[in-house]
């Protein structure tokens, strides 16, 4: 059964996208730890980020920094963290979250509670 995540690549499952490419998607967690918590993802299923191949790793750390330089360029913070945990949801995916100190990148705090009101808005601040 394709993972939440190819549900999203195929469009059977709408997001929240920020970036796209022919090889990867970056899309707005809808459980975020911060506002503009964003994911990348490559658009082959592959469920372990180190069983990605070596190149297409590469390229996705590449994609994923374009998709941070935005994200700070977007939204109020010192940095943007990047986390790999891939426990979730069984596709390999980087987190990119704006944060102001470590304990921003804290996935075990709770998830904050957005509306999709405040999803689009984020997503139309990242994209302007």
């Amino acid at each position: 059964m394709p993972s939440i995540f190819s549900q999203i690549i195929t469009g059977k499952i709408s997001c929240y996208k920020v970036d796209e490419d022919e090889e990867f998607l970056a899309f707005l967690d809808v459980n975020p730890i911060a506002l503009g918590h964003t994911l990348v993802i490559p658009k082959i299923e592959i469920d372990y980020i180190f069983d990605v191949e070596d190149a297409l790793l590469a390229r996705m750390m590449v994609f994923s920094k374009k998709v941070a330089i935005q994200l700070k360029s977007k939204i109020a913070c010192k940095k943007i963290g990047i986390a790999v945990i891939g426990l979730e949801v069984p596709h390999a995916h980087i987190h990119l979250v704006p944060m102001n100190n470590v304990d921003d990148l804290n996935f075990s705090r709770p998830k904050l509670a957005v509306t999709k009101k405040e999803l689009v808005l984020m997503q139309k601040q990242i994209l302007s």
